[in-house]
């Protein structure tokens, strides 16, 4: 099982809308953001859904909004983590927050681990509805779903529109498409808003990668300024590499003609024995 899994794993690349389309097809859910799932009590049910029978539903708050609710929740999910003996840690503070790349960064990891057991093959006996229902009172996750229901009801039993005159008509036709042009933009802006959020997650990312990368580089030029192995050959050609100042040149060259000046061998020989590492 993916328990652990590296930072760089492409788990973590995997982006917001897939993961919300993962969350709504299992659950039969209705997500638009990443912080809806904050409260741990999804993650709670795709355990559920992934270990049939390990987790008590009946504590399970999917109405949780308070972080002191949301914490019961992810002790509800930290007592099946230790009845699977998985080893992830929860970083309950952090994901209450409701900030979005604390919360799509665990869900990345939870797909990665769900999809590791059994092929990802989801479990057609289970009904999520009904466990949700099972679990306590009726969930409010799924309110969207029945007040769409009511309205088409209460549609139906509406009069058809009377029939005006022209004279009649014309201002409140101007009217209708103002409005109209007013929930156009409304979409518009809903619209890239969302784009704006997922360029921020990217962002975030992004800068994670980038500082993964850097400190690696700082931890080797750390170990290159130990006194005892300064004056060693393949630190000083590797310090050649990394204090390059110019970024347009790879400073690989010179570092292998100093090694090999070091070590009385030719470049060619030096070269051969790096791709032969490699």
């Amino acid at each position: 099982m993916a328990t652990n899994i590296g930072i760089m794993d492409s788990a973590y690349f995997v982006g917001r809308n897939e993961i919300l389309g993962w969350i709504n097809d299992r659950l039969h859910l209705n997500l638009s953001r990443i912080e809806e799932a904050a409260s741990g009590a999804v993650q709670c049910q795709m355990m559920d859904m992934t270990f049939p029978g390990v987790v008590p539903m009946h504590k399970v708050n999917f109405d949780a909004k308070n972080e002191y609710e949301m914490i019961q929740n992810y002790k509800v999910m930290q007592e099946v983590f230790t009845k699977l003996k998985i080893t992830k840690p929860l970083e309950v503070n952090k994901l209450v927050k409701g900030r979005p790349l604390d919360n799509l960064e665990f869900l990345q990891w939870l797909k990665r681990f769900c999809d590791s057991i059994n092929g990802g093959i989801m479990n057609e006996n289970y009904n999520p509805v009904e466990r949700r229902s099972r679990g306590g009172k009726e969930k409010s996750v799924k309110g969207s779903s029945k007040v769409s229901k009511s309205m088409q009801t209460n549609n139906m039993h509406q009069p058809p529109p009377v029939a005006t005159s022209n004279k009649t008509f014309g201002p409140k036709q101007a009217k209708s498409h103002a409005v109209g042009g007013g929930s156009n933009s409304s979409a518009e802006v809903q619209a890239l808003s969302k784009e704006l959020e997922d360029l921020k997650v990217s962002v975030d990312l992004l800068e994670k990668e980038r500082d993964f990368y850097f400190s690696k580089l700082r931890d080797v030029e750390i170990l290159c300024q130990t006194p005892e192995l300064d004056d060693l050959p393949i630190v000083v050609a590797v310090k050649k590499i990394l204090y390059a100042a110019d970024a347009n040149e790879s400073a690989l060259e010179e570092a292998q003609e100093c090694l090999s000046q070091s070590l009385g061998l030719g470049a060619e020989e030096v070269e051969q024995e790096a791709e032969t590492q490699t």
